[in-house]
């Protein structure tokens, strides 16, 4: 990009989030050491070099309010300015604690606080980097600084082993918390990583099934026009005229399949197979089952839907909409003189029930209905139910074939509509 180093990638937004952070970190930090400084002039009276601690802490303040400005611009964060932050905190700390006693100061092991930060947000490089920084400062800070008048002055050796016993144990806090630090950061990166695929693999998933769904709907719906092209080809004799009327009946059903296959390839393009627009749910089930008997003409249906009114509004995903079509498919071919649909709604479900007078469940199929490659028909891939369920459990609703009392099968499904709420 424009702009960007070739070498030196942008980090995630969360780069963006903990620089926010550090500058709130900061402030706090910021109020904390002016309150000390306040405190030890004007009621402990010791004396220490008030200009120099100023011109640090004004410093800070300065860099403080222009990340906030640069932080309001669309500049993407990199893990550099982040590490560069952090490495100005370290040598302004440095700076304070020089003016204040150095490694004598009660405040020096505040130098884990940016190692922390460092192995909490930056890679494992950066964060060996900041422990080396901070170790250098602090040793640094043993041997020259500016001492504080008086301090300390009665403890000799046994004080000096004191600060010693203090640096050795901030060595061994940096080691520590750079170590595991580091390695839990590195834990949780991973698996932000694997949740991250898993969730680009979920939605590879529903996209194969929004297609499959469509697919298996246009297979049940070519049969149609294919067995009527079958039969009036049959009919047709080499070399003999056709008529006019068969002629016609050939193009419209050409023309059908056309249809079938454009609305799929639109819905495998750019369109997404899921998309759906807001409507009542009385009239999407109307809308349903009126365009479904239009592409069945000889197929029986009785309706009765049923709710209280107004309907709830709703989403009809085309994916949720094919599914009931393959389940209705499913119906018709074993039963096309008696299908029964009875709906029923609440303002929180839909229950859907599908019933035909076909030849019922075998005891095997019902035991395994729903499961890939299982017809309930007895004939053909098994896809419909098995993509219906899916679809249905996609939405939290579920699907169950019961016996039909007399014959046949009924087929419920219960759909809570609060994740298709409009």
């Amino acid at each position: 990009m424009t702009g960007m180093s070739a070498t030196e990638p942008v980090s995630p937004p969360t780069a963006a989030i903990n620089l926010r952070r550090l500058v709130v970190l900061r402030t706090l930090t910021l109020s904390g050491q002016a309150l000390a400084v306040w405190v030890a002039v004007q009621s402990l009276h010791m004396w220490l070099p008030l200009k120099p601690l100023v011109l640090i802490l004004a410093a800070m303040s300065v860099l403080n309010l222009l990340t906030w400005l640069r932080l309001a611009r669309a500049w993407p964060v990199r893990d550099g300015e982040l590490f560069a932050q952090l490495t100005f905190d370290v040598l302004a700390l440095t700076g304070l604690l020089y003016y204040t006693g150095g490694s004598t100061n009660p405040f020096a092991p505040l130098y884990l606080l940016p190692i922390t930060l460092t192995a909490a947000a930056l890679p494992r490089t950066h964060t060996w980097f900041m422990v080396g920084l901070a170790v250098a400062c602090y040793t640094a800070l043993l041997f020259v600084y500016v001492p504080l008048p008086g301090a300390h002055a009665m403890h000799g050796d046994e004080f000096q082993m004191h600060v010693v016993g203090m640096w050795l144990g901030f060595l061994v806090s940096a080691a520590l918390i750079a170590t595991f630090a580091v390695r839990m950061n590195a834990t949780l990166r991973e698996r932000d990583r694997l949740a991250a695929a898993m969730r680009e693999q979920e939605l590879k998933h529903e996209r194969v099934l929004a297609l499959g769904t469509l697919a298996t709907g246009a297979a049940h719906e070519l049969g149609t026009p294919l067995s009527t092209l079958a039969v009036l080809l049959k009919d047709i004799a080499p070399g003999k005229p056709v008529d006019g009327e068969t002629l016609s009946i050939l193009r419209a059903q050409v023309a059908r399949s056309k249809e079938i296959l454009a609305s799929l390839s639109a819905s495998a393009g750019a369109a997404r197979a899921e998309a759906g627009a807001p409507q009542a749910l009385d009239a999407w089930l109307e809308e349903l089952l009126r365009g479904w008997q239009a592409r069945r003409p000889g197929v029986r249906m009785r309706s009765h839907l049923e709710g209280p009114p107004p309907a709830p509004r709703i989403v009809a995903e085309l994916t949720l909409t094919q599914a009931v079509v393959n389940i209705l498919n499913n119906a018709a071919d074993v039963s096309p003189d008696d299908v029964e649909v009875n709906g029923r709604w609440t303002a929180d479900e839909l229950v859907l029930e599908i019933a035909d007078r076909g030849p019922g469940l075998a005891p095997e199929v019902e035991q395994r209905a729903g499961e890939p490659f299982v017809s309930t028909k007895g004939e053909g891939l098994g896809l419909g139910l098995f993509l219906a369920y899916t679809t249905l459990s996609r939405f939290g609703g579920t699907v169950r074939l019961l016996r039909r009392e007399g014959g046949g099968t009924l087929c419920r499904l219960m759909l809570p509509l609060k994740g298709i709420a409009a």
